[in-house]
């Protein structure tokens, strides 16, 4: 048995640990007394006292850093898309090219991810300052809202061993779907917490999320656990676990290949429910693919996510980027018998035509029917949010119905003659650009049948 299966997390949140991408706290003078309160509490004096200087009177939450040696050279991370990040040694970074270099859709030819027909959550950040907790979000631990250089959007960096609860998910249907990125800090420690995720059936959701802690009491919930390193130190480790009545039904482990501190501490984790199967991928990796993971006739209505303890205090765990989505799309249906099928599972980089290669899985889908019905022509059409001004939002949504038919043609060999594109820009929205689920239903991306 896994050592990790034993092992607690607690995120630490000392924003004077050298990070290989330099986190952002707005709050130095709270997050000064915090980190004050933290060395005294711990008695921890192995690295922590090295990075906590005295705070300079008459200054507010200012406070110095001794000069630290030259950290040793890490190995490269995950993401090629920036070049502005800071590299140091503790931290996600995500200014180098990994081993394999910038994933691409060709890289995600097994990757049969299909998210859900509407996006009913979709959690930035955005709304929250800097430095707090997620005013949505209820904690037995603690945490904060940070910004990660190199990396678009707000993070939330998961702090002390503790349980949380994002509080606007309240069902998980039978066809559902569940994203989110995931990033920890380089050089993660092996004895360090995994990474808990519960999909559980509350009564009391306030009270009984803290069941899902690190030794779960709860009594209907899946458990997937994820760690960026195993016993070897060449891979993660990835853990399945589910309960029905407070017992435990199925437990299994096994390895975990696209998360790992070691050069890929950034993924993006996919987790697609189908009544009792439950699949699991991280990046285009498909852990898991359980048929009777979830009881018939119990309402899952919860996600927790759960941590123990860290071993060193310089780990964390960063969460950003959750998007729920409900329904089964039928593609098939939608596009030849009702003539239009609406897709908000093609994504993009944020304000770019660049397909993100997780987006495999739903161009796959609509290749699949055109090829099936090969007398079909289809008219691309992109939609984009309100955000920014009304001319770049067409340009864009063209380009990006353009990039659309050049990836159903160059992957999956559907005629080019058979494509028409057109966008809309901001235009024609599907519902208020007010919130970020709106928002993110707004951006999708149409298939007309000519």
């Amino acid at each position: 048995m896994s050592k990790h299966l034993f092992i607690g997390l607690s995120a630490c949140l000392l924003p004077w640990t050298i990070t290989t991408a330099q986190v952002r706290i707005n709050d130095p003078g709270r997050t000064v007394e915090r980190n004050v309160e933290y060395r005294a509490n711990s008695k921890v004096d192995q690295g922590i006292n090295r990075g906590l200087d005295k705070v300079e009177e008459g200054v507010m939450g200012i406070f110095k850093k001794k000069e630290k040696p030259k950290p040793a050279q890490t190995p490269p991370q995950t993401d090629a898309s920036s070049t502005d990040a800071t590299a140091n040694n503790n931290g996600p970074a995500s200014n180098e090219p990994s081993p394999k270099g910038p994933a691409s859709l060709k890289s995600y030819s097994k990757f049969d991810f299909v998210p859900g027909e509407k996006v009913i959550v979709a959690e930035d950040f955005m709304q929250d300052a800097i430095g707090d907790f997620p005013a949505k979000w209820n904690s037995s631990g603690t945490g904060e809202i940070v910004t990660i250089d190199g990396k678009p959007g707000r993070w939330l960096m998961l702090g002390k061993k503790g349980e949380y609860l994002p509080e606007y998910i309240t069902s998980l249907p039978e066809n559902a779907t569940l994203q989110f990125d995931l990033a920890c800090t380089n050089d993660f420690n092996f004895y360090s917490t995994e990474f808990f995720i519960n999909m559980a059936a509350l009564s009391k959701p306030a009270k009984e999320f803290t069941e899902w802690a690190r030794f779960p009491t709860g009594k209907e919930g899946v458990r997937v656990s994820l760690h960026p390193k195993d016993a070897a130190g060449t891979a993660g480790h990835t853990a399945f676990e589910n309960y029905a009545g407070g017992e435990q039904l199925i437990k299994n482990e096994a390895v975990l290949n696209q998360f790992f501190t070691g050069g890929r501490n950034f993924v993006n984790v996919s987790i697609w429910r189908q009544k009792q199967r439950l699949r699991v991928y991280v990046n285009e990796e498909k852990i898991w693919d359980i048929p009777r993971a979830f009881q018939p006739g119990i309402a899952y209505n919860a996600v927790v996510f759960s941590l123990g303890d860290m071993h060193q205090p310089q780990d964390q765990y960063y969460v950003s980027n959750l998007r729920l989505a409900v329904g089964a799309p039928d593609t098939r249906n939608k596009l030849i018998t009702e003539g239009k099928f609406v897709t908000h599972g093609i994504l993009f980089d944020t304000n770019s035509d660049k397909i993100k290669p997780e987006s495999y899985g739903a161009l796959k889908d609509i290749a699949n029917v055109l090829t099936e019905n090969a007398d079909v022509k289809v008219r691309i059409v992109g939609h984009t949010d309100s955000d920014g001004d009304d001319a770049s939002n067409m340009t864009l949504s063209r380009k990006r119905a353009e990039a659309v038919k050049v990836a159903l043609a160059s992957n999956f060999g559907i005629g080019a003659d058979r494509l028409e594109t057109d966008g809309k820009g901001e235009s024609q929205p599907a519902g208020p650009n007010t919130t970020a689920e709106g928002k993110a239903n707004n951006r999708r991306v149409e298939f007309i049948k000519l």
